[in-house]
């Protein structure tokens, strides 16, 4: 890449259940009740595989990480963003165990989003768990469409504005986000987004 250009890949994301934090019990309780625990088994075997496949597509760019920026998906922007990613891993993230294992290759971990959307977005979550038990328990739906929609554009801006100040010409940066996330539409034109097209099924959890 040339040194004065900025690069971003975008890993299309699925949460998982320790993704989730303290909704996570709620967030399967909602799955089981609409689809049954089959289901909801299949889902976490789907997401264990997921990240197999992330692992082995992102190993396959032989990026360079100590000139990588790592941005994540639901990742504050607080000054304890390595705490909050070791804690995440611990509980069984995997997704935050491959922060951390990208982070010990030399990789710069990021705050990525604002706090204050963030809580916005986990109330939001929260009230649709309790309220919308018939309706599909993915982030992205579960406070209502206009509200989620509302503060997912919100978020992507932020986003945006966040990777366009910290990606320095000559950096690489790997986006971590879900797949319902329109972030392309706030980025400066001269960063090239490459977006990672991973060979697993994996409709069933997009925000």
């Amino acid at each position: 890449m040339d040194k004065h250009h900025r690069q971003l890949t975008h890993v299309p994301i699925l949460h998982s259940r320790a993704d989730m934090g303290t909704l996570q019990e709620r967030f399967e309780a909602a799955y089981v009740e609409q689809f049954g625990r089959r289901r909801w088994e299949e889902h976490v075997a789907l997401t264990d595989r997921f990240w197999h496949v992330i692992r082995v597509e992102l190993d396959g760019l032989h990026l360079n990480y100590r000139r990588v920026n790592l941005y994540q998906d639901g990742l504050p922007v607080c000054g304890k963003e390595l705490e909050i990613v070791e804690e995440t891993a611990a509980k069984g993230s995997e997704n935050h165990r491959l922060l951390m294992e990208l982070v010990a290759r030399g990789a710069t971990l990021i705050g990525t989003e604002d706090p204050n959307l963030l809580l916005e977005e986990y109330r939001a979550v929260k009230a649709g768990l309790a309220a919308r038990p018939d309706r599909h328990p993915s982030a992205g739906n579960v406070g209502g469409p206009a509200s989620s929609e509302e503060i997912l554009a919100r978020r992507d801006a932020y986003i945006g504005r966040q990777i366009a100040e910290t990606l320095l010409p000559g950096r690489t940066g790997i986006l971590f986000l879900g797949m319902m996330h329109r972030v392309q539409l706030y980025l400066p034109a001269d960063i090239l987004i490459v977006r990672l097209h991973l060979d697993v099924a994996a409709s069933e959890d997009t925000a």
